[in-house]
């Protein structure tokens, strides 16, 4: 086998860090179709945070590691990894078209001998049957017979700085046992939590695949249970800690589930079982329920506005956060926004704090306008939606008129202060 020269397409939250850590070893060049992505990253700054700029630096300054837009520059490469988004459309239906494009692009550059690993969550199948045709019909080459395939499921975990991408076991798979043990051994050699290797392609796309489902479907039953407890006027969270107390509970907290995994992978899971004739009615159950849990928090809210006898239409409302989860910039696929647009239904002055988000993308991404800046005027009622460090420290009620009401998602609030949380 010839040396191995790494390129990573798509540079965001998966690849970035990814190629880095290939850096460390190997010669590697990342790409991304977006010029400002690459020329920041250049620079030395990864907008995402996941990669601080110490480390980048050091991977593009002593490690060789470059970042190109330009399709020649990764020509002479023979180790690709597809790190590329897979999102669903506004149906929740998988869509594959960022895949698709990646797949193009490796087509115009592979060669003899090489090798395609993707990275990307996708139902089982979609590597074989989806991806490499694509590679194939552009290179006019064959797979296991002109180059090689591979899947190993992406581990990374936005915002955290402890499960980073080495330190997270890693699930490798190959198009040949042989190929398998090769891929195996490029990951091994940088990944110091271990990799295993699947038998097939197809087992380790479907291992990602659930690995979110499961805890969406847990999650979603904690959601239920914060429901039914609320009517009860039990505090869930006292429930779960006195539950916990037993060695084999698992310790999932209701929540917004949001962000491109959790909130993502069961649709793909789910569209692939129908294809297969089989209707899955807990995956599906457990998505219904999680993707209604912003309008219940405006809900909720808007209860405990009337039972203090606070003007709902025309009041002014705080959003304490806006990203998919604490200490990151993130805003794909935020829950929150469902939060804002049940709370716009009833003509409320809504203003959204988050210290973490660009505005200009929530703005492109969403249509409202959030602000990095506390705001300085008073509000009738606030919604802590994301559990920031920077909310640790925030006298909330210093934020409100002496009539207010306070609903607290993540349970992060001192308990006397709030009117209702999850």
């Amino acid at each position: 086998m010839k040396q191995t020269k790494i390129c990573v397409i798509g540079l965001g939250y998966v690849g970035l860090p990814l190629a880095r850590l290939f850096s460390t070893k190997y010669e590697t060049i990342g790409f991304d179709m977006n010029q400002k992505r690459v020329d920041a990253l250049m620079a030395g700054h990864d907008a995402t945070l996941e990669v601080s700029d110490e480390l980048l630096q050091d991977a593009i300054n002593n490690h060789g590691f470059k970042c190109t837009a330009s399709i020649d520059d990764i020509k002479g490469c023979n180790f690709y990894v597809v790190a590329v988004p897979t999102p669903v459309d506004a149906d929740n239906n998988p869509d594959l078209t960022p895949l698709v494009g990646a797949s193009t692009t490796v087509g115009k550059v592979i060669s003899k001998g090489d090798v395609v690993v993707y990275e990307s969550t996708v139902y089982p199948g979609v590597t074989e049957d989806e991806c490499i045709p694509v590679v194939e019909k552009v290179s006019g080459l064959k797979m296991n017979v002109d180059f090689y395939g591979g899947y190993s499921p992406e581990r990374i975990n936005p915002g955290d700085k402890q499960h980073t991408v080495e330190h997270i076991k890693k699930v490798t798979s190959g198009s040949t046992p042989e190929i398998g043990k090769y891929i195996n051994e490029v990951y091994s050699s940088v990944i110091t939590a271990g990799t295993h290797l699947a038998p097939t392609i197809k087992v380790a796309e479907a291992a990602k695949v659930i690995e979110n489902s499961q805890r969406d479907i847990n999650i979603a039953f904690v959601n239920e249970l914060s429901k039914i407890f609320t009517k009860m006027g039990i505090d869930t969270l006292d429930v779960l800690e006195a539950a916990g107390t037993k060695w084999n509970f698992l310790p999932f907290r209701p929540g917004l589930v949001g962000g491109h995994c959790i909130g993502v992978d069961p649709y793909y899971l789910a569209q692939c079982a129908e294809r297969k004739g089989y209707h899955p009615e807990i995956i599906l159950a457990g998505r219904r329920m999680n993707d209604g849990m912003g309008e219940y928090v405006a809900t909720q809210t808007i209860k405990h506005m009337l039972k203090k006898g606070i003007q709902v239409v025309g009041s002014k409302l705080l959003i304490l956060g806006f990203t998919f989860k604490e200490n990151c910039p993130d805003v794909r696929n935020t829950k929150v926004i469902d939060i804002y647009r049940a709370l716009k239904e009833y003509n409320i002055d809504i203003t959204v704090y988050d210290p973490w988000a660009n505005p200009a993308i929530a703005k492109h991404e969403y249509g409202i306008d959030i602000t990095n800046e506390l705001p300085t005027e008073k509000f009738d009622a606030a919604i802590a939606a994301v559990a920031h460090k920077e909310f640790a420290s925030l006298d909330v009620t210093s934020l409100l008129n002496s009539q207010h009401v306070i609903f607290d998602v993540k349970c992060t609030l001192p308990r006397d202060i709030v009117d209702g949380r999850l």
